[in-house]
């Protein structure tokens, strides 16, 4: 995280949601957004994106989905960034993982993990998408799946997409000064920054 704040020279906050199976979903949902809501009533925020890897991918397309229902006064979601998001897997059954954190899911049409379900999913609360995956990660295909979904579903949005080569899961996290994952940091950066002048 600290190599991203410096090359993208920007601040984070980091949500310490609580986990399955101590705690299952919608909690880590609710973490989150009591989180959103606190930073709305301690900052102005203008410029503000979310943005989560793996679980917590999901996590941000939900607190995407969710502002355009309920308002975070002071609160700018400009962007997100999903990387390596779950969203299941890509044969579309739901696997055990989902059934451990979620015991009250609907099944592969749950829109927490098939935005496709998401009525939601064409008015998302912000300007632009970037959706990460790495070559042979396993939930590869769902993330793809996402990107095609979101810009047929009618959001007026910039969605972005960027795939690495011969990586899997999460891969930055494990080797963070490997080559890609710089290359994966610097794309990060470059979508946080796009809009500023040079």
């Amino acid at each position: 995280m600290t190599s991203l704040v410096a090359e993208a020279n920007i601040i984070t906050v980091s949500i310490d949601y609580r986990l399955a199976p101590e705690h299952h979903i919608p909690i880590a949902y609710e973490d989150s957004w009591a989180a959103e809501g606190w930073l709305s009533d301690h900052a102005d925020f203008q410029r503000v994106f979310l943005a989560g890897d793996s679980a917590g991918g999901n996590i941000v397309y939900n607190m995407v989905a969710r502002a355009e229902i309920e308002d975070l006064a002071g609160i700018e979601i400009l962007g997100a960034c999903l990387v390596h998001t779950y969203f299941g897997r890509k044969d579309f059954e739901v696997d055990n993982y989902w059934l451990f954190v979620c015991p009250n899911t609907s099944g592969i049409n749950d829109p927490r993990i098939n935005p496709a379900m998401d009525s939601r999913l064409s008015s998302l609360e912000c300007t632009r998408v970037l959706i990460c995956v790495a070559e042979k990660d396993v939930l590869k295909e769902r993330g793809l799946l996402f990107c095609e979904t979101l810009r047929k579903s009618g959001w007026d949005g910039e969605v972005q997409i960027v795939e690495i080569e011969g990586e899997e899961h999460v891969f930055h996290l494990f080797n963070p000064d490997c080559e890609k994952a710089v290359i994966l940091l610097k794309r990060l950066a470059s979508f946080f920054n796009q809009d500023r002048a040079n």
